[in-house]
């Protein structure tokens, strides 16, 4: 089986094919980097109007990269939610659209699935039971996975996810946007002994987070850095907030997933979503899961961020069980995964 995999679910349009058999053909991305960055961040509006400007296109691409034509796909994945209504609607619509004219069946993605099962794509990937921790701009979940479909939530965040919380106290230190992979980069320079933020909710029971509160304290600390330096501040200063930030974050992160590992008896850890790119918090997850006698699994650095290929490997997992989408779509900007039917 064939599957087209279309993402548009917030600011980066997605396209590929994944084939049973000869696994991932081709895939292309459009970023929206460019258009957001004037505003500081993504604007619902023009996110859906890029997409429609570009989803086309890049199915021609990547149809002139795996050198196939429509005749040879047999169904067509694309995110249904959650995420921006306009940006879902445009990639349901198309593909939606397309399945009907192809005459082969179609299926709505759980985008947040997509980033769980992206790890599959890779040559080692993990056999289930596994913990997933998925760590975005808009999500920040530990999920106890049992099989494609059966899901059960074990904690996640009250507010911020963690990639929020990053990009928000990179826009603090007036940070380039997107604020996240700069406050990281900048951190690489920092003095990791000069602050100390608090980990939040890892003194008490529970596998829940919240990162609001680690913005006010990075605000705290820049304003009083200022008193005492002026202002601006010094670069050095500011990597130094920035490793403090980010430290709290990953042991944070660290901890819950130690405790969810714990608590589960668990040994494979996935770990998916934009954040799973950071280069410090995959060292710590990888030393954690070895010091537990068991083993971490991530998606190549592409694959951490939105892209099609999770979703037409996601598609191709729900096509080939008989599911599929009846004539009409529909974008869910709110869906929670523990309903998803399984496979």
């Amino acid at each position: 089986m064939r599957v087209l995999g279309i993402e548009t679910s917030c600011d980066e349009t997605g396209v590929a094919v994944y084939d049973s058999k000869g696994g991932l053909l081709a895939h292309a991305l459009h970023s929206q980097i460019e258009i957001h960055a004037e505003y500081g961040g993504v604007v619902p509006e023009l996110a859906s109007r890029d997409h429609v400007r570009k989803a086309l296109p890049l199915i021609r691409e990547v149809f002139h990269q795996a050198q196939i034509s429509s005749e040879s796909i047999d169904g067509v994945a694309y995110t249904a939610g959650p995420g921006l209504v306009g940006a879902l609607l445009v990639g349901s619509a198309i593909g939606r659209s397309l399945a009907w004219a192809w005459q082969v069946p179609a299926v709505g993605v759980h985008h947040m699935e997509g980033h769980l099962l992206a790890p599959m794509l890779e040559a080692e990937s993990p056999g289930f039971p596994f913990i997933a921790m998925l760590v975005s701009g808009g999500h920040t979940q530990l999920v106890k996975v049992d099989g494609i479909g059966r899901y059960q939530l074990l904690g996640e965040s009250l507010d911020d996810a963690a990639g929020e919380a990053f990009d928000k106290t990179a826009k603090l230190l007036e940070l380039p946007y997107p604020g996240g992979p700069e406050l990281a980069k900048l951190a690489q320079d920092g003095d990791p002994k000069r602050y100390r933020f608090p980990r939040p909710m890892t003194d008490r029971p529970g596998l829940d987070f919240s990162f609001s509160g680690l913005k006010t304290f990075a605000l705290n600390t820049q304003q009083a850095a200022k008193r005492e330096e002026g202002d601006p501040l010094p670069r050095q200063t500011l990597a130094d907030i920035a490793r403090a930030f980010e430290d709290a974050v990953v042991d944070t992160l660290m901890i819950k997933c130690r405790r969810a590992v714990r608590q589960t008896g668990v040994k494979t850890l996935v770990m998916a979503g934009g954040v799973s790119a950071n280069r410090r918090l995959r060292e710590c997850i990888g030393e954690m899961m070895v010091k537990e006698g068991g083993r971490a699994y991530y998606p190549r650095p592409e694959f951490c961020t939105d892209n099609g290929a999770m979703i037409a490997y996601a598609g191709w997992q729900r096509l080939r069980a008989g599911q599929s989408e009846p004539l009409q779509f529909s974008a869910r900007p709110r869906w929670g995964m523990e309903g998803l039917e399984a496979v």
